[in-house]
């Protein structure tokens, strides 16, 4: 038996190959530095759909606005009972009334919905009312122009655009696996995607990266990031934005992630010095881990630079699993159509190891 089922090839797909020892990942037969600051998040979507909806338009880029249009509808069950909970949990909540489906409208509905909701969930936290989409915009633009109340500039636009396109898939992840599951029973579309969210949601997996601010905030200036982990190592803590259960080496989309922060800074959408704090951080990070535990792969992951991009676009650490949400949908998706079309009802085997019956006197 397998623990955690590593190693364990559960399903064949079309969608993305992670190699962990060489440290690359290729979606649909792109790899990611073909794509990552080079494609819109509309055109990814696309990639990931090619195949598996008959109807599927060369340009999604107004289909999609016009299913963030209509999901906006939903943003009025936005109460004051959803705001106390955390905000991937109201997303999951509203995301919960869209009817379920397997057709190419279900699809960009809920492709819409993280990126819709998810602005609306954080203005109101502020005690802001939501800002209706505009179905004319790219996606990317739409999402910051929700967030804020104004319109983007093009390097933050293509900034989000680069993290979206970095994320939206990446092997049969555990939420990938989640939404597999859901879709192997018929459920539909949108009960795939709740269990997407529902397992994005978990410390271990999308809801990592926020803490890496909390840590950057923590060590507060290059001087101090030697001592600073060493004490959190000391501890016992684990130190978020390094190490991977796949990738043996450095995480390619940590480094597509780091090139968008710098066009970023570069452009003045960051704050001036973040970046340069950031990579001394990860210069001492990499150096302790490699001095205290020689004999373990432990390199930068997608979190780390993850944090500081969506530090840098205004989003708050407590909504960066949505962030990470509004790309992996698309994923969510194209998995679950390829096991509609495929596959049988995952049913996996387990192994009993509890006590045995009493036997009658």
């Amino acid at each position: 038996m397998s623990d955690g089922l590593e190693n364990v090839v559960a399903a064949e797909t079309v969608l993305s190959e992670v190699d962990g020892l060489a440290g690359r990942l290729i979606i649909r037969g792109r790899s990611l530095d073909d794509l990552a600051g080079r494609t819109r998040f509309e055109e990814a979507v696309r990639l990931l759909f090619e195949g598996f909806f008959d109807d599927l338009p060369y340009d999604l880029a107004r289909p999609l606005g016009e299913a963030r249009a209509e999901v906006f509808a939903e943003v009025e069950a936005l109460d004051a009972r959803l705001l106390t909970r955390e905000p991937i949990e109201a997303v999951r909540a509203l995301t919960a009334r869209l009817a379920d489906g397997d057709d190419l409208a279900t699809a960009l509905r809920l492709v819409a919905a993280p990126a819709v909701f998810a602005a609306a969930v954080v203005r109101a936290r502020d005690g802001l009312p939501p800002v209706a989409p505009d179905a004319a915009l790219g996606h990317s633009a739409d999402i910051l122009r929700m967030l804020r109340g104004r319109p983007a500039d093009a390097a933050q636009a293509a900034a989000l655009d680069t993290y979206l396109v970095t994320v939206c898939d990446h092997g049969l992840n555990a939420s990938t696996f989640a939404a597999r599951v859901a879709a192997s029973t018929r459920a539909g579309l949108t009960s795939a995607v709740l269990a997407g969210i529902s397992a994005l949601k978990g410390p271990l997996h999308g809801g990592a990266p926020g803490p890496v601010i909390d840590m950057l905030d923590g060590i507060g200036t290059p001087q101090n990031a030697r001592a600073w982990i060493e004490a959190a190592l000391a501890r016992g803590d684990r130190l978020m934005g390094f190490g991977h259960r796949v990738y043996r080496v450095r995480d390619p989309r940590a480094g597509a992630l780091k090139g968008a922060v710098r066009r970023l800074t570069e452009g003045a959408g960051a704050a001036p010095g973040r970046l340069a704090f950031a990579e001394a951080v990860e210069a001492a990070a990499l150096a302790i881990l490699k001095e205290r535990k020689p004999d373990r792969a432990l390199d930068t992951n997608v979190e780390f630079y993850t944090a500081l991009l969506l530090e840098a676009l205004d989003f708050p650490p407590a909504a960066f699993t949505c962030v990470f949400a509004m790309g992996r949908v698309a994923g969510w998706i194209a998995h679950a159509r390829e096991q509609l079309a495929g596959g049988r009802l995952i049913r996996p085997q387990s192994r009993y190891v509890g006590p045995e019956p009493l036997r009658a006197a």
